[in-house]
């Protein structure tokens, strides 16, 4: 595994903040490949925002899972726009509205100091894939300012693997999510056919850089992978197939967050299939398939809507 120290990852960003940023010129920076060029202020890519760092908020935050949110908190910064299209997205007045304020690359700097010297676990990056380069430029000020606490990619999981190597010895800890087996499910719902393909070979990567979840004598998460699996009704999301790829591709020790959280929002309200919160029967069913993967670690949601 790489080392992560301070040192190491001022060296590691100076040789590549420049070539990730050139990559704005041309965008490729995720599975879409727009190859527009971000910089002019006036071209945007499919993810809905320029060259320019857009935050819709940055706070402790208790809600993720136990080894990320600890007693302190996790220190969250929410991204504007995103690189997928997801018709029931909880967070659509950030995610397709792209509300938020332009910052600089200082300004986030600052912001997490700030959350570091609030006393958060760690920088909780919400929605990174379509910044990755600013991010990396931003992450280099800080660096070399003192912060001392991991990095949490926490990522839909549409990920493109040669920018994932640009954080290799980077981000301690990936937290993607895994949403769906079949590409046409992925096409329908989130407008990305080969979500499931690019998906996969992320998780290999990020797996490959990262190892298995390690949690500290506090039961704080320090490195690892962490996916997240969001159950969704008629088992669109393709569930056991996820467990098995996960089981037989990753590792059988890969900490899963299994979610029952879903619930209609944004175009979802209107649409067949999804216009409900999943079944008791539905979540029984998601739980028997972790089982039988053979997936011992997971954090798992109880179910809380309806019989």
């Amino acid at each position: 595994m790489a080392d992560f120290s301070k040192e190491a990852k001022i060296a590691r960003l100076e040789r590549r903040v420049p070539e990730a940023l050139a990559m704005l010129d041309d965008c490729i920076i995720c599975p879409r490949e727009c190859h527009v060029n971000r910089t002019t202020g006036s071209t945007k890519g499919i993810c809905g925002v320029d060259s320019r760092l857009k935050i819709s908020s940055a706070n402790l935050h208790y809600g993720e899972e136990p080894p990320i949110s600890g007693s302190r908190g996790s220190g969250t910064i929410f991204l504007s726009g995103c690189n997928l299209k997801c018709v029931y997205c909880q967070n659509y007045p950030i995610s397709q509205l792209r509300n938020g304020e332009i910052v600089t690359f200082d300004e986030l700097s600052q912001m997490m100091l700030d959350l570091e010297r609030r006393g958060v676990h760690n920088i909780n990056l919400v929605t990174p894939t379509h910044y990755v380069p600013q991010l990396m430029a931003a992450m280099l000020i800080t660096y070399k300012s003192g912060l001392s606490i991991p990095i949490v990619y926490n990522t839909s999981g549409y990920d493109s693997v040669d920018i994932l190597r640009l954080l290799d010895g980077i981000v301690e800890i990936y937290m993607p999510d895994m949403r769906y087996a079949k590409p046409e499910m992925a096409r329908c719902y989130s407008a990305a056919k080969d979500y499931p393909e690019m998906n996969r070979a992320a998780i290999k990567e990020m797996y490959h850089q990262v190892g298995d979840l390690q949690i500290d004598d506090d039961g704080i998460a320090i490195q690892g992978l962490l996916v997240r699996h969001l159950v969704l009704p008629e088992n669109i999301a393709g569930s056991e197939e996820i467990f098995r790829f996960i089981a037989e591709e990753i590792s059988v020790e890969t900490h899963v967050s299994l979610m029952s959280q879903y619930f209609p929002a944004h175009k979802a309200i209107s649409m067949d299939k999804v216009n409900r919160r999943i079944l008791k029967q539905e979540y029984q069913e998601a739980l028997e398939a972790f089982e039988r993967a053979g997936l011992g670690n997971g954090f798992i949601q109880p179910y809380g809507g309806k019989d």
